[in-house]
């Protein structure tokens, strides 16, 4: 892992990837997946870092409204805004995809989210949470991150889900997000690929060979983007 600026290339043109640092749980296994599938990887939550870097991983563990606050302790809101209006790549993992959406609902208490996209994060109506283990998706036709992992199960470990999905309904004239879906008592959003902002609301990096499959579609993909 290094500890230096993530800007510019790694060797021989490897793809950089910023894992934003802002007190999200054990980020580790993040980078070491991340590491192994290819890319020069920097844990921070530095500007230059944050901007700088081809990709960005925000991941997410914990309760909606905590992450959110976390997000803007470091000013994280702000600078994952200018990379997605500058088409630059994000990546949010777990609580990492629910807080791109408009709202969170836990206890009762609704937390504003960072609006990327509509919907509302709320608890899964299943006999058993939270939803801890190996499940399958259906993955969105056409979709970069699946691709070769279509049928393959991801690990997941969530209470709460986006449940619905009316995007294309509120953009009507605009290409309508690639959407991945899995189901825990009620059919939820496993992943969403939307330009260079992507989330899976699984976690990859504990996924086995089909997580490290993804992470490395994800990070190949970086390189077409750079060029």
């Amino acid at each position: 892992m290094s500890s230096g600026a993530a800007t510019g290339t790694g060797p021989a043109g490897q793809p950089t990837v910023t894992v934003l640092d802002y007190g999200s749980g054990n980020v580790r296994s993040a980078v070491r997946a991340l590491e192994r599938a290819g890319a020069k990887v920097t844990l921070s939550a530095r500007p230059d870092d944050v901007l700088g870097a081809d990709g960005l991983v925000v991941p997410g563990v914990g309760a909606f409204g905590s992450v959110m606050a976390e997000l803007k302790s470091v000013d994280a809101i702000r600078m994952i805004g200018r990379r997605v209006a500058g088409g630059r790549p994000v990546l949010g993992i777990c609580v990492g995809l629910q807080v791109l959406f408009e709202a969170g609902v836990e206890h009762g208490v609704r937390e504003e989210g960072m609006g990327e996209w509509p919907g509302t994060v709320e608890l899964l109506p299943a006999d058993v949470v939270p939803h801890m283990g190996w499940n399958t998706v259906k993955a969105a036709e056409g979709s970069i991150l699946f691709n070769g992992v279509e049928n393959e199960r991801f690990y997941f470990v969530h209470s709460y889900g986006v449940q619905s999905w009316d995007f294309d309904v509120i953009q009507p004239k605009m290409k309508p997000p690639a959407v991945t879906w899995s189901e825990h008592g009620a059919p939820f959003i496993a992943a969403v690929e939307n330009g260079p902002l992507c989330a899976t609301q699984f976690h990859p990096e504990k996924s086995g060979d089909a997580g490290a499959r993804l992470l490395r579609n994800w990070v190949q993909s970086l390189k077409g983007d750079r060029d």
